[in-house]
């Protein structure tokens, strides 16, 4: 960061495309996410929206050439180039993409990407014929290899009635981009280089074809966890259970459904040798008994009463846990009693790095809550006292979590 203010700085580079007018609904997306936007437009930009709309906006003059004396005399693009926190290119052509990768500086885009020293991202869109040509893609290619981040173009049914991969993200999906590479210039890197799996949510248990055995879990705990590994530097996977949540960000997810199901996901992945597990972090609450057999079809409502035959479902914490003891172990413990009591006992029979133990039986802090407040218990050769993390959002939670986590991870 080159100031001390607090809203992030960012530039919106805009080039010439159809896909200018998303421009507008990303520079007020940015707005609304409480960023200072400036905005660059080329000439080819303004022959699709127009400066005025985009001035409208963000509320700031747009700049829109090189060798404007008005300009210079207050911020010029040197002045431009050093104000920037980011620079996004949203969309960015493929003359852009030529120009910059070979170095030009014909225009204020291009000179103040050349003067800066802040991260640039650019979103390229295109039509798909274009967007596969291999010179295109050389430029492409050339532009990373100076540290440019590629914001990848979607594929689907374009301007012109072609369809392919040429298409620019919607504006939420550019603002998840810049916000994801702001934390990660932002926040310590304290689990960088590692690969952390979370599992999350409810598992369903089949009793028929259309009844389950469940629980009240959302969810919200593991993906504010999978998010915060994710902003600490971490390759993330999430294997997830029934939930309503959105993805995060450059998380990769993995649904599932029963206890065998997540068991079974977990089990792959940490024996997989292409890409090492370095933490095994376990919030989903998994259903402790399923039906011996689920009925193959729906159970009639036909009798007053009805016994299921259930048997315990495995324990997938201790079995990952026993299986891989170079793993960095974290479990949960929903407890409504005896919280600590029962917390301590998981925590040294499931071979534990680390439990976090929350009273569920609270309203305030218990399951479907957007907060949460955990005792967090540490195995007994870190030496180290129980943490006590006072309510606050699962968000805050898991942040604080994973900054105990990345103190005694090796």
């Amino acid at each position: 960061m080159t100031h001390q203010s607090t809203k992030v700085r960012i530039i919106l580079g805009i080039t010439g495309g159809i896909a200018a007018y998303k421009a507008a609904f990303f520079a007020r997306l940015l707005i609304k996410a409480d960023f200072e936007v400036r905005v660059i437009m080329t000439q080819g930009a303004q022959a699709f929206i127009t400066p005025l709309t985009l001035q409208a906006l963000t509320g700031n003059k747009v700049h829109t050439e090189l060798l404007d004396a008005e300009a210079e005399l207050g911020m010029g693009h040197i002045e431009l180039a050093k104000w920037a926190d980011f620079i996004i290119i949203a969309p960015a052509s493929a003359n852009t993409l030529a120009r910059l990768a070979s170095g030009c500086a014909d225009d204020l885009l291009t000179t103040v990407c050349l003067a800066t020293t802040a991260p640039i991202l650019f979103a390229p869109a295109m039509n798909q014929q274009m967007w596969a040509n291999k010179a295109v893609q050389a430029n492409v290619q050339r532009l990373q290899s100076y540290g440019y981040h590629l914001i990848a173009p979607n594929s689907g049914e374009q301007a012109c009635g072609d369809v392919g991969a040429g298409r620019l993200p919607e504006p939420d999906e550019l603002l998840a981009h810049i916000e994801y590479h702001i934390k990660r210039h932002t926040i310590p890197q304290t689990l960088a280089g590692k690969h952390v799996v979370i599992t999350a949510g409810a598992t369903l248990e089949a009793i028929d074809p259309v009844r389950y055995l469940s629980n009240h879990s959302t969810g919200k705990m593991g993906f504010a966890l999978a998010r915060a590994c994710r902003d600490a530097g971490a390759t993330v996977t999430l294997i997830a259970g029934h939930v309503y949540l959105n993805t995060p960000f450059a998380v990769n997810r993995i649904d599932v459904s029963s206890a065998n199901n997540m068991l079974e996901v977990a089990e792959t992945l940490t024996s997989d040798p292409q890409l090492p597990v370095d933490i095994f972090i376990a919030t989903a609450a998994v259903a402790d008994y399923r039906t011996r057999e689920a009925a193959p079809q729906k159970i009639k409502k036909i009798q007053e009463q009805m016994t299921l035959d259930l048997v315990k479902n495995p324990d997938i914490l201790a079995t990952i846990s026993a299986d891989n003891p170079d793993i960095f172990m974290v479990g949960f413990a929903a407890e409504t009693q005896d919280v600590e009591k029962y917390a301590h006992g998981k925590l040294v029979a499931k071979k534990l790095d680390i439990i976090a133990c929350n009273d569920v039986s609270r309203s305030d802090i218990g399951f479907a809550s957007d907060d949460n407040a955990m005792t967090v218990f540490f195995a007994d050769h870190y030496q180290h006292q129980p943490v006590p993390l006072s309510k606050a959002s699962k968000d805050k939670i898991a942040e604080q979590l994973v900054a105990l986590i990345a103190q005694h991870v090796s």
